[in-house]
């Protein structure tokens, strides 16, 4: 399979000089960060909803990398990465954003409301 594959890398290198090799690999270039502030004698329950998460996340192409993290006794993060705006837009409007702002909207487990900021990636690193 390795050989067709570099067989239809030369042949793309041959018609689009600019197409990237196998080696490379486009740079992650989008990412949002969300820090979360758990109500008092709800970390825990903060702490399983971010862990529920990752099916749902598993099941969107467009997510290159997520992390839900602890900061602190009582604050965490989602700190997510994506190769484009569109992959990044299909997060901001798939299952996971949703439930998040669900919780966020009935008020019982974050203390104030989750702060959504988008990110450029000036440089990663990432496995191959």
């Amino acid at each position: 399979m390795a050989s067709k594959l570099y067989q239809f890398q030369c042949v793309l290198q041959a018609f689009v000089p600019d197409a990237p090799s196998m080696e490379e690999k486009a740079m992650t270039k989008f990412a949002l960060y969300v820090p979360l502030q758990a109500k008092p004698g709800k970390e825990k329950e903060v702490a399983d909803f971010l862990r529920s998460a990752v099916p749902l996340v598993n099941a969107e192409m467009g997510t290159i990398s997520w992390f839900a993290i602890q900061e602190g006794p009582s604050s965490f993060a989602i700190f997510d990465t994506f190769d484009d705006e569109a992959g990044r837009d299909a997060h901001l409007n798939g299952q996971v954003a949703a439930a998040l702002m669900e919780k966020a909207k009935a008020g019982d487990l974050f203390a104030k409301a989750p702060e959504i900021h988008r990110l450029e990636i000036l440089a990663d690193k990432l496995p191959k």
